[in-house]
């Protein structure tokens, strides 16, 4: 990966995501496992468009790109593999519409990786931005609800048991499907057009995986030019302060791996990255995406 990219602070959760959301979103929106916060989206979407652009999110989950797209003048696909979800997600297009937002918003159920085909095909080469997140496993945040006497119950904190899900396909799966979904977008972008996903570093069997760095060149390898590499904070900033917004299954992981001995700490941002579309004039060489090498603990 290039050294020199541009690195900018994103200060993305100075709100609670649900105080974020409140209103804004459907109240069922808050079921799915893992929501990109909508201040990423909405920051994402007003630095790389412009009002009238056309906005597509392969992974979109309940909606939030759509729901922020719409809401800065934009318009808006999504594609979610849940039938549920997808529900939600043009659920939370209406209620945007519904207080005031002028961009338009259609979601289909169906799977990212055949972006390219299940969108209407008048869009190829119009689309100025991708924005998505992709899932980091099965089981994530969810919601948490304390049970006098007996500790908390967990809930909403799981994809559904569909091995086809992306949720369960692995690392190695992941990244193939990633790997198929970069080079279908690809066909939808404008020439400049951007692909700006949210990604974290992954934690598996005690090991961490840089999967921002995998993601990266997979994307490369995909014919896209790697144009950003953005910090965006999933805590607070007060002054020289961060604000804790871990939530409850974040802490868990990290009381049991620190009662284990190992010096794990809460993840306070996400790896915003960002590739464009080259003219066709620039091609690009493709890259051989290495085996990963798990990280130990503090490397």
């Amino acid at each position: 990966m290039p050294t020199d990219l541009p690195l900018s602070v994103w200060r993305s959760a100075q709100q609670p995501a649900r105080a974020q959301r409140a209103g804004r979103y459907v109240e069922l929106s808050g079921t799915h496992p893992a929501r990109m916060l909508s201040a990423i989206a909405k920051r994402a979407i007003a630095t790389y468009t412009k009002p009238g652009d056309l906005v597509v999110d392969p992974l979109c989950g309940v909606g939030t790109t759509l729901v922020e797209a719409a809401h800065l003048w934009r318009d808006a696909i999504g594609i979610e593999y849940e039938q549920h979800w997808a529900d939600l997600a043009a659920g939370n297009v209406a209620h945007a519409r519904s207080q005031g937002a002028t961009g338009e918003g259609e979601v289909i159920c169906g799977d990212g990786r055949d972006v390219a085909s299940l969108v209407d095909p008048a869009v190829r080469g119009l689309v100025a931005l991708v924005l998505t997140s992709p899932p980091y496993g099965p089981s994530l945040h969810g919601q948490v609800t304390a049970v006098p006497g007996g500790g908390v119950r967990k809930s909403h904190d799981r994809y559904s048991t569909d091995p086809a899900n992306l949720a369960h396909v692995g690392l190695t799966g992941l990244l193939d499907a990633m790997r198929v979904m970069f080079t279908g977008v690809a066909v939808l972008l404008r020439p400049g057009g951007m692909v700006v996903m949210a990604v974290r570093p992954w934690w598996r069997s005690g090991r961490l995986i840089d999967l921002p760095g995998a993601l990266a060149r997979v994307g490369e390898q995909a014919g896209l030019v790697l144009y950003e590499r953005n910090v965006a904070f999933i805590c607070g900033l007060r002054d020289d302060q961060l604000v804790p917004r871990a939530s409850f299954f974040a802490l868990e992981q990290v009381r049991k791996a620190r009662a284990r001995g190992v010096p794990r700490l809460v993840t306070a941002h996400e790896d915003l990255i960002a590739w464009r579309k080259a003219p066709p004039s620039v091609s690009s060489a493709k890259v051989k995406v290495p085996q990963l090498e798990p990280k130990g603990p503090g490397q």
